[in-house]
């Protein structure tokens, strides 16, 4: 029997839970696609994961005579959220959904009485994640098609008690009558409502699997030592272990793993690890993981690695900073200069270079404070509300600083 892989282009909402279920009581494999997207994007995805059949807003239904069926218990094929050039496709099987669903359960405390309210897009594995954990183990469920801060308030005030969101969406709602609110997706606030969990995952873990630290059951995390990387030339057979507190690529053991890209490639070594091209450390007290942000987002200046994140962290405790973006541009002297782009709070009354260097050199080296700064009315987003670096510093190249 033939296994579809069927691409929803579909708005989030009752209709879009429906064709999940009915596709996956078919035996059928599922392909989220944003139908806000620009048509050349979708084209690009359509052409590159070869769905079967394609399913629209309007009922339609069409095959694709290109497309390639899926493995049978194949349940979803979600595209990662590349940066350049046409995402990759994680191909997960119903055994890995299910462990999530029943994962993230146990964890949030998933009671009888409990009811999830799914606001993020649905093609996008956070909020994807709230309709499948709600499929299979019967939780109320309310689905939004978009994310809108009244209605989202509305449905605290109306019973839901567990939500997903991103940091840039908690800060415009009430956190207060939630039972249990997710975040992730982006830079984790360092203060946040006691409610709130920090997550940690991606696309091809299926969704978080490390809360405020901790591996959820069954879920191995370990960090490397960048010295001795048995992923480079003529490294050792195995990984050698960063010691606590040092810096290093974050690997990941769980049974939420993708089964493969959909071109058949498979990132996971054969003793079960997945390298998440980010960076991070285990902390010297309390073990738990502290994520330092990706590793090509590293800035190397004067020799010395400076990570993004945890710079924009410190300067977004400066009042006049509404969002910022810390970048590395080319410089003849230092390699890469550090530069702070700043959304100031109040245009009239933005905050200085000066000031924002000694907020940073008062807690991290002094290679990590910038030397430049770039004022902007907004900065470029993911719809998940993660900076697009890249496309900051894209901006920023033939920018003088001000």
């Amino acid at each position: 029997m033939v296994r579809e892989l069927i691409a929803l282009l579909l708005p989030g909402g009752p209709e879009f839970v429906d064709a999940v279920r009915r596709a996956w009581d078919d035996g059928d494999a599922v392909l989220p696609l944003d139908p806000a997207a620009p048509r050349a994007l979708t084209d690009a995805l359509v052409a590159a994961m070869a769905p079967t059949k394609v399913v629209e807003g309007d009922g339609a239904c069409r095959s694709l005579s290109d497309g390639r069926p899926v493995e049978p218990g194949d349940a979803l094929v979600v595209t990662t959220s590349g940066t350049t050039g046409v995402p990759k496709g994680a191909v997960h099987d119903h055994a890995a959904v299910e462990y999530a669903a029943y994962a993230t359960a146990t964890a949030t405390g998933v009671s009888p009485d409990s009811r999830w309210l799914a606001c993020l897009p649905l093609w996008h594995v956070g909020g994807l994640a709230v309709i499948t954990r709600s499929l299979l183990t019967g939780t109320d469920l309310e689905v939004h098609a978009g994310f809108d801060p009244e209605r989202v308030d509305d449905a605290a005030r109306r019973g839901a008690t567990h939500v997903a969101l991103v940091p840039t969406a908690l800060s415009r709602v009430d956190p207060a009558p939630w039972r249990t609110i997710l975040l992730g997706g982006s830079s984790i606030p360092a203060e946040r409502p006691p409610n709130t969990i920090a997550t940690y995952g991606m696309t091809e873990t299926f969704g978080g699997i490390v809360y405020d630290g901790l591996a959820l059951s069954g879920v191995g995390v370990r960090v490397i030592d960048p010295d001795h990387d048995h992923r480079d030339p003529g490294g050792p057979d195995r990984p050698h272990l960063a010691r606590a507190g040092t810096i290093g690529p974050i690997e990941v053991r769980s049974p939420t793993l993708l089964r493969s890209y959909r071109d058949g490639s498979d990132p996971v070594d054969p003793d079960g690890w997945f390298r998440t091209g980010d960076l991070g450390s285990i902390d010297e007290i309390d073990q738990r993981l502290v994520v330092r942000g990706r590793g090509d987002d590293v800035i190397i200046t004067g020799g010395e690695n400076v990570w993004p994140e945890v710079v924009e962290a410190l300067l977004r405790t400066d009042e006049r900073v509404l969002d910022v973006a810390v970048i590395g541009l080319p410089d003849d002297e230092w390699g890469q200069r550090v530069v702070a782009v700043v959304v100031p709070r109040d245009p009239a009354a933005p905050p200085g270079l000066d000031a924002l260097r000694d907020l940073v050199r008062a807690q991290l080296p002094r290679a990590a404070a910038p030397k430049d700064l770039r004022l902007v009315d907004a900065l470029p987003l993911t719809s998940l509300g993660k900076v697009r670096r890249h496309a900051v510093a894209a901006t920023q190249l033939d920018r003088s600083p001000g």
